[in-house]
């Protein structure tokens, strides 16, 4: 997800005073709770108040006290970000003071910051220095239900910290009904015999009168039978979510086309339904823009639709640039309705209010990891149960709402009733590295809030061992594997990057680390098409543009040479990309992680140049020798993902079972390469894309992974 360059001042508009919110009158009952037992689950809908106001309770409740912090975690960072400029304005702060954010390679905190939001992922990187994570009193894992990798490695941690601070308090945040297994986790005997029986302390209520009552009475239960019997663990509080009815409304058959049926929907809503805004639930970028670029030409042309009202089509994805991504927070402009066109990251923390009509196409990106092939790809696959009714969810808030699900309900009624969870579908090595690197050496009896497959965590072990972070018993090396661990880089680049300065190329890396450290889908190249222009001209135009910086022996030294001409030609000055058909938030990002990761390199004792003396160096050596170096230092970190054109210019990774295809967006679109390895993997439709790709020698595989590649025969 593309970072989010927010404004001290940004407030998102509409948002109801936190007097009205549905969580305030539970405020006593939640902080008895919390102040009680070492685990709280609070489950709430989206839109409850419980991510900004729990928080700010706690703090008013004197739980920063002796210079404590409050920790809120998120799955994803623009709901980190967004809601610690929402909370600060609350607070009366500017961000950064006392509430302040912090995600990989950006901090915006202080001395003086109490409420912390952050990513889930941040918070186990904090546990590397800070294991115990002492300088938190309570720690709120939000979202908890999307089970995400950080996530359910983040619980297993604050179960094993638990054991040792037992005044540290955990809340955990949910959507939906999975609170008892939340509890039941928490409260079973772990892995060394200490704990509780999985039926231990449970105690669940309906917040707030019941609270004190049924409190009491468990207690005088416990105490009539045994007074020592049990630690009660924790407690299940419920809050009531949305207050306004919403209509389900569902496809008599199914449609040939979800992307076409979603336009007609929005067309149909804008034409018949009242005031409203809309937002649309969709997989990715390329649906996004094509409705987008579709409903505006719709209005413009349709006068039966433009004389009533104007309909304001917007995106919302991870790879926009900040400007873009505030735009579906703000009011829209009288006799203007909003159609927001999202992914699955506007289903949960970020509310974004005047919300009443949803239109879920059924459909979602998740990432599937083939331990076989090696290969981790983003595919569309149908939603489950609870994130339809999460999506359903977001209509309602201010007045009764409709979803129209594009499906079936016998459709609905065959949905599994949650996603597989994202441990169970991932590339496991960067969990592993990270588990390693925590002491946890035996990461196979590691607490687990769902235990990942075997084959996966044997791939994992053996990529690590291959990149040299695993000894042949299965340790963290020392320096190599604890330095990889450190970096805030995926494992394949961390070695890329610390075997560099081999090679000569450090500086160059560390930029190409910084721009292919971008997230979602979002591209350094800027495509303008906007109705003044063709498309095809404009895709003509960009296609001219790139050529300026192309290099022939790929995308990373293409990507470099965008990057440095930023920064020297350019100044790193929007307008250079606007001339150039570039994405300045992206480059300007770039220049902030390239600092932060020169700053690891240099904590490591390496010596990396300037970019004046790289510019100077590059004049005076042999620009052939030094492309040549960047593309060998790339294999000894991306030799897993090395692939071999076919005569019919596909791809075929190395085990020969995949057919690959070369992105768009890659200099290796029609172009032809022996053999490359390549970065990222997509899969649209049929066909599985990889892109941020380098020409390779075969012998290098065999020169830089002797553990990983053999050759069977001569050739």
């Amino acid at each position: 997800m593309a970072e989010l360059d927010l404004a001290a001042a940004f407030i998102p508009a509409l948002h109801k005073p936190s007097a009205l919110l549905p969580i305030a009158k539970h405020r006593e009952s939640l902080l008895y709770l919390i102040d009680t037992f070492p685990v709280v689950i609070v489950v709430g809908q989206t839109g409850s108040g419980k991510t900004t106001q729990i928080p700010q309770f706690l703090e008013q409740a004197g739980w920063c006290a002796d210079g404590k912090v409050i920790a809120i975690t998120q799955p994803r960072r623009v709901a980190a970000t967004t809601v610690a400029v929402r909370v600060a304005e609350e607070y009366g702060c500017e961000i950064g003071k006392e509430v302040g954010y912090s995600i990989r390679f950006e901090d915006v905190t202080s001395s003086a910051t109490r409420i912390k939001f952050m990513t889930d992922g941040l918070l186990i990187r904090e546990a590397l220095v800070d294991p115990l994570l002492s300088r938190y009193s309570v720690i709120m894992v939000d979202e908890a239900h999307e089970r995400s990798i950080s996530t359910d490695i983040l619980l297993g941690l604050l179960k094993k910290i638990r054991r040792r601070r037992p005044e540290l308090r955990i809340v955990i945040s949910s959507a939906t009904l999975q609170a008892e297994d939340f509890l039941t986790y928490f409260s079973a005997i772990d892995e060394t015999g200490s704990g509780n029986k999985a039926d231990g302390g449970m105690r669940k209520i309906a917040a707030p009168n019941a609270l004190t009552r049924a409190g009491e009475e468990d207690e005088e239960e416990d105490s009539a039978e045994n007074p020592e019997k049990r630690e009660k663990v924790g407690f299940i509080i419920s809050l009531e979510g949305r207050t306004y009815p919403i209509d389900i409304l569902y496809l008599d058959k199914p449609a040939e086309d979800y992307v076409e049926k979603v336009i007609s929907t929005v067309l149909g809503i804008h034409a018949q339904e009242p005031d409203g805004d809309i937002l649309v639930f969709l997989t990715g970028r390329e649906e996004i823009e094509r409705c987008v670029q579709a409903v505006a030409e719709a209005v413009s042309t349709q006068d039966e639709l433009s004389s009533k009202r104007a309909l304001l089509p917007l995106p919302m994805y991870a790879g926009l640039t900040a400007d873009e991504q505030m735009y579906v927070f703000d009011e829209a402009p009288e006799d203007t309705r909003k159609v927001i066109f999202a992914t699955n990251i506007a289903e949960a923390s970020v509310t974004i209010s005047g919300v009443v009509y949803v239109v879920d196409s059924g459909f979602v990106k998740q990432r599937a990891y083939n331990p076989s092939t090696g290969i981790e790809t983003l595919t569309t696959t149908l939603v489950s149960k609870a994130a339809a009714a999460q999506r359903a969810g977001r209509a309602g808030r201010t007045k009764p709402g409709k979803c129209f699900r594009l499906y079936t309900e016998e459709s609905y009624l065959g949905l599994p009733d949650a996603n597989v969870p994202e441990i169970q579908r991932s590339n496991l090595a960067p969990v592993v590295l990270q588990l390693k690197a925590l002491g946890i050496d035996n990461v196979l009896r590691f607490p687990y809030f769902t235990a990942p497959p075997t084959e996966l965590m044997i791939k994992a072990l053996e990529l690590l061992y291959s990149l040299g972070a695993l000894d042949d018993y299965a340790k963290l090396t020392k320096p190599l594997g604890l330095r990889m661990a450190e970096l805030a880089v995926e494992p394949m680049m961390a070695k890329t990057l610390l075997e560099a300065a081999q090679f000569g190329c450090l500086s160059e890396m560390l930029t190409i680390a910084a721009m292919t450290s971008r997230e979602g889908n979002s591209s350094v190249w800027i495509d303008n098409s906007d109705g003044g222009r063709s498309s095809k001209e404009e895709k003509q135009l960009v296609e001219l543009v790139r050529r300026r910086f192309s290099a022939d022996e790929g995308d990373h030294l293409t990507l470099l040479n965008v990057y440095q001409a930023f920064v020297t030609k350019g100044n790193g000055e929007a307008k250079f990309c606007k001339e150039n058909r570039l994405n300045f938030q992206m480059l300007k990002r770039a220049v902030n992680v390239r600092a932060q990761l020169r700053r690891f390199m240099e904590r490591f004792g390496y010596e990396v140049p300037d970019d004046r003396r790289q510019q100077h160096d590059q004049q005076q050596n042999n620009p052939a020798n030094k492309a040549e170096q960047i593309r060998r230092c790339l294999t000894t970190g991306y030799f897993a993902h090395a692939a071999r054109m076919q005569p019919d210019g596909t791809f075929r990774n190395v085990a020969g079972g995949t057919v690959l295809h070369a992105h768009p967006t890659s200099l290796f679109f029609n172009r032809k390469a022996d053999w490359v390895i390549f970065h990222e993997v997509m899969e649209t439709g049929d066909k599985t894309y990889i892109r941020d790709m380098a020409k390779i020698e075969k012998r290098w595989l065999l020169e830089y992974a002797p553990d990983y590649y053999q050759t069977t025969e001569r050739r």
